[in-house]
């Protein structure tokens, strides 16, 4: 990213930090309706159980609810729709590739506006399990604890 591009971030995925290992992160663009652009505006965004899977040799985003236009009529759109992620053909090929592995999936982190276009932050991860959260959440209370003195 150049120091040009302007991003605001709309929406954060705050659990997938603390339930997965994330590996690799990537930039996608999404194919949206209207309303769901004007609706990303006002940060109407929920990615918390939302995942990316590949049908067919397309990737889409599962599960990610962006809710009604307040002031859209009929034509509104539907607010758990799958929508399609745009990325090159290198970059799909690589990821399927990665996903025959055990135990990885794909996690959306963020998504925001970089310039004019909306954009997700995917990341490749692993599920942590039990034992790595608890020592998360005590790397975590360490770290608050050391602020403070």
């Amino acid at each position: 990213m150049s120091t040009t591009d302007k991003i605001k971030i709309i929406g954060t995925n705050r659990k997938a930090n603390f339930q997965y290992e994330l590996l690799d992160r990537l930039e996608a663009g999404m194919v949206l309706l209207g309303t769901e652009v004007k609706s990303l505006r006002d940060s109407k965004v929920n990615l918390q159980e939302s995942y990316a899977r590949f049908i067919g040799n397309e990737l889409w985003l599962l599960n990610c609810h962006i809710s009604e236009y307040k002031y859209g009529n009929l034509n509104n759109h539907e607010p758990l729709r799958e929508r399609k992620l745009l990325l090159t053909k290198r970059e799909l090929k690589k990821l399927k590739s990665k996903l025959q592995e055990k135990g990885l999936t794909l996690v959306p982190v963020k998504i925001y506006f970089k310039t004019s276009r909306i954009k997700l932050e995917i990341a490749l991860a692993k599920g942590k399990k039990l034992y790595d959260k608890r020592e998360t959440i005590k790397k975590r209370d360490t770290e608050r604890k050391l602020k403070r003195i």
